[in-house]
């Protein structure tokens, strides 16, 4: 599987191309917003868009969701159905955070703990982590030791838990009980930020390392 990371929005989101090298089959994870910067990224490295891939539904991530479906016609899967109320709120997200005025969807699979997802020949795995929102998920393949965590854990910090449905207790519980036994090997491209490795989180991030107990 090979990535591309193309931060989008006002707040540097990190919209992410997933792909298969193979069939070159492509999935768009967290598509927030400038929808023409990812659909001239896939024409340039020629891959063909398979489904739209949610971590959550805070507007950075989610809200040029419906404007890509308009344009290429393809399935949206995931979030969990936790975040069902943030969907639902995206007109209003938009008006609080100054992005122009987008539409809202329903995705066509909400995805669990445990659930698979198909890009190309590739298989991810479905990790729910909430905390930072109650339908967070992460989407991890094994098979490459890469793990995509949205909002849920950055190199050297953790995500906001003051979002209505935030849980603070709740988002390390996440970390450490779902995110660090994946391995340390394990890189991750996370909402924000630089990518980084679950074992240098674990040793040196302040939030979560081993030190903290």
């Amino acid at each position: 599987m090979k990535y591309s990371i193309i931060p989008v929005t006002q707040f540097q989101q990190n919209c992410t191309l997933l792909w298969c090298d193979e069939s070159k089959k492509a999935a768009v994870v967290d598509p927030g917003g400038d929808i023409d910067k990812v659909v001239a990224k896939l024409d340039e490295l020629g891959l063909t868009l398979e489904k739209i891939l949610l971590t959550h539904a805070h507007i950075d991530h989610a809200g040029g969701t419906a404007e890509l479906v308009k344009r290429t016609g393809v399935p949206i899967e995931g979030p969990h159905k936790g975040d069902l109320f943030w969907i639902d709120g995206l007109a209003q997200q938009s008006q609080m955070f100054g992005f122009p005025q987008v539409e809202t969807f329903t995705p066509d699979r909400w995805l669990e703990d445990g659930d698979t997802v198909i890009v190309g020949n590739e298989t991810l795995e479905v990790l729910h982590c909430p905390g930072h929102t109650p339908g967070h998920v992460v989407f991890y393949s094994p098979e490459n030791q890469l793990a995509q965590v949205g909002d849920v854990l950055f190199q050297g910090s953790i995500g906001r838990t003051d979002f209505p449905q935030g849980n603070h207790d709740t988002l390390i519980h996440s970390i450490k009980d779902k995110l660090f036994p994946l391995g340390d090997a394990v890189a991750f491209i996370p909402g924000h930020g630089p990518m980084s490795t679950l074992g240098h989180e674990r040793q040196t991030n302040s939030f979560v390392s081993d030190r903290r107990g």
